[in-house]
């Protein structure tokens, strides 16, 4: 195996590569192959099967209690390893896995524990928190926002590359417009002062780096949300600038729940969640709020019917009419 392992890994690479998985998914599936590969003593998973894998997955869910999602990102991969690489046909095992855990429904905070939170939140943080809330953004699809993403004629912020790979179209808040456009400012500041020392390229998604390497130096693709300190790449030799680390803005959200004195278990996500509720509150379609969050099936979207604060058709409660006669 140990020889075989490097030949195999770097096949699973190639397939994702050539499907345009982004990063985070590609460390995600060679981490649930390699640990498929553990589970079973190390044998090459062609001699494995359909049993070894529902054994897995189902040791995901029974012994480390993971949550159906997780145990589906690892059916995802080893389906990859499986039907791609290795051109080996399985079954349909999403019918057949049932994971322990319970589907739940996403926490939502209300309108006044959403202005509570973000009368604790400052800075870049209190600005990509406004747009996850304002605009439905994933935290890293906000973080990866470049600037020729931004359109404020339009009012809109183009999606690219979201989850599943797909572009989308979404609102841009006007309560962050001119937030948004200090950022830039200082984007664009901190861009020329880059280019001075000889740095102030940025990477490029898929070949661009190759088809148009200048491009990485123009100011419409750097990142609206730049990390603070350069590094070096690896490959090129030159410095560039990361975009902001999520983690920054998971710890500032952390702290803004604590001392706001929210009673909910709040996370950068539940912005995404809160949106989606408040807009189904207001009375937007569920078409049109699917389209925002760029979800590939309506059902996905379903889940904030379940989630108001009343009942879709406004029912109410029998005890509530005791109260009342």
């Amino acid at each position: 195996m140990t020889g075989e392992r490097p030949r195999l890994l770097a096949q699973v690479k190639g397939h994702m590569r050539a499907r345009h998985l982004s990063p985070r998914t590609e460390q995600a599936y060679l981490g649930w192959i390699l640990r498929y590969i553990r589970y079973h003593g190390t044998r090459h998973p062609a001699e494995l099967g359909e049993p070894e894998i529902v054994a897995y997955l189902t040791y995901l869910a029974a012994e480390k209690g993971v949550s159906r999602s997780t145990q589906m990102q690892a059916l995802s991969a080893l389906m990859l390893l499986y039907r791609e690489v290795l051109g080996i046909a399985t079954g349909d095992l999403r019918r057949a896995l049932r994971s322990f855990t319970p589907t739940r429904l996403p926490a939502v905070l209300t309108r006044d524990e959403m202005r509570a939170l973000f009368a604790e939140l400052r800075g870049t943080a209190r600005l990509v928190a406004l747009i996850l809330y304002g605009s439905g953004l994933r935290l890293m699809e906000c973080l990866t926002l470049r600037v020729k993403d931004i359109d404020f004629e339009r009012n809109e912020i183009r999606v690219r590359r979201g989850k599943g790979g797909k572009d989308r179209i979404t609102m841009l808040p006007v309560s962050a417009r001119d937030a948004l456009q200090r950022q830039l400012v200082k984007v664009r500041a901190l861009h020329q002062r880059d280019l001075a020392e000889n740095a102030g390229h940025v990477a490029l998604p898929d070949a661009l780096e190759r088809k148009a390497p200048s491009w990485a130096a123009e100011f419409a693709w750097q990142w609206v949300f730049p990390a603070a300190r350069r590094y070096r790449d690896a490959e090129s030799g030159r410095e560039r600038r990361h975009h902001l680390h999520e983690t920054a803005v998971q710890r500032a959200m952390q702290r803004a729940v604590r001392d706001s004195g929210v009673a909910k278990r709040a996370t950068c996500h539940t912005l995404r969640h809160s949106f989606a509720t408040h807009l189904l509150e207001d009375g937007y379609d569920i078409r049109t709020l699917q389209e925002l969050l760029g979800h590939s099936d309506v059902s996905t979207t379903m889940i904030y019917t379940h989630v108001l604060n009343r009942g879709r058709l406004g029912v109410r409660s029998p005890a509530d009419r005791l109260e009342g006669g």
